[in-house]
């Protein structure tokens, strides 16, 4: 199935139940504990080199996922393999060294920049945490990843401060800060969300360049399908904490074998005064991840269910050669 596949990541069965904060006299009186089940048996593998978009609606588990990946997060059960070893089986010290080859952007990049931290300290921050260079050197490394990322003049703005900067100034420093300890794999956690409209197209070119110049694999996590196409290669569709189709770029938009892919597909604005939309809007609202409906999870919504899709659960098959869908239809 997967023969002369260098695969960076496996993940299998992942898991991640966080417990209903309730008062003192409701958990005493509740007969059984809740649970959100943000992410609930996910399984996909990232190939070394390749941009794997991970797409579907807010609140169905992508960020939850992107983060369990890094260790962020600890998992309720399942597991993940970093070139054939499971980072849940790294001791501290070993997940420090990890973490120099395993890094993150963060989806609003004003939140996760300190105000106190000039940008040239924020981004040559992790390089005081995984290596010993002196103060010079990090100077020189950081000036070097601000020009690749496009932060110029980079010994201007080496000394401002976030607030200082731009949306799209800002998103390029968590890009350059992601970058400069020169990682493997780098979790991009809706990197263009809070761009202008007019930087977003720079932003993802900027993250494919980068991509070829340092040999990055991305996990590319986004509720836009319609950006996918520009720098993934395959696309992993995800609902209410489980994946309902996975497989490459071109075999999912033009094949999508799963109704909510079909829907998201649909959903994608077209420059078109005159175009309509034929497809059917899903019925209802997302089901709460607390509570999920037995059988397939997005029965309730679709205008082609059937009465087995109420009572089991599909298993994620292989309909075409690299194709996957959980679908009974």
């Amino acid at each position: 199935m997967r023969e002369n596949v260098e695969e960076l990541l496996t993940i299998t069965n992942l898991k991640k139940h966080f417990p209903l904060q309730k008062g003192f006299l409701d958990n005493l009186l509740a007969k059984k504990k809740g649970f959100v089940r943000a992410v609930d048996g996910v399984s996909f593998f990232i190939q070394k080199g390749e941009v794997l978009g991970l797409v579907g609606e807010s609140g169905c588990g992508k960020t939850t996922t992107g983060r369990l990946i890094l260790r962020l997060l600890g998992p309720t059960s399942g597991e993940v393999l970093y070139n054939g070893k499971s980072i849940f089986s790294y001791s501290r010290k070993e997940m420090e060294r990890l973490r120099e080859k395993m890094q993150i952007i963060f989806q609003d990049p004003y939140a996760s920049l300190s105000p106190r931290m000039s940008i040239g300290k924020a981004i040559g921050h992790p390089l005081v945490i995984h290596n010993n260079f002196s103060k010079a050197e990090i100077r020189e490394r950081c000036l070097q990843i601000m020009e690749k990322v496009g932060l110029t003049p980079a010994s201007f703005l080496y000394k401002k401060y976030p607030h200082q900067l731009s949306g799209g100034q800002r998103q390029r420093v968590v890009i350059a800060r992601a970058l400069v300890t020169n990682p493997d794999f780098v979790v991009a956690d809706e990197p263009i969300a809070m761009a202008d409209v007019s930087v977003r197209a720079m932003i993802l070119e900027l993250m494919a360049q980068l991509k070829e110049e340092f040999d990055l694999t991305y996990l590319y996590i986004t509720h836009d399908l319609a950006t996918c196409k520009y720098i993934c290669d395959r696309v992993a569709i995800m609902y209410l904490g489980k994946i309902v189709e996975i497989g490459t770029l071109e075999e999912v938009f033009k094949k999508p074998a799963h109704p909510y892919t079909a829907t998201l597909l649909a959903a994608v604005p077209v420059p078109d005064p005159k175009y309509r939309r034929t497809h059917p809007i899903p019925k209802g609202e997302i089901p709460s991840p607390i509570n999920p409906p037995p059988g397939c999870r997005f029965h309730p919504r679709c205008h082609s269910a059937k009465s087995t899709c109420s009572v089991h659960e599909p298993d994620l098959v292989e309909v075409r050669e690299g194709h996957w869908v959980a679908c009974f239809l």
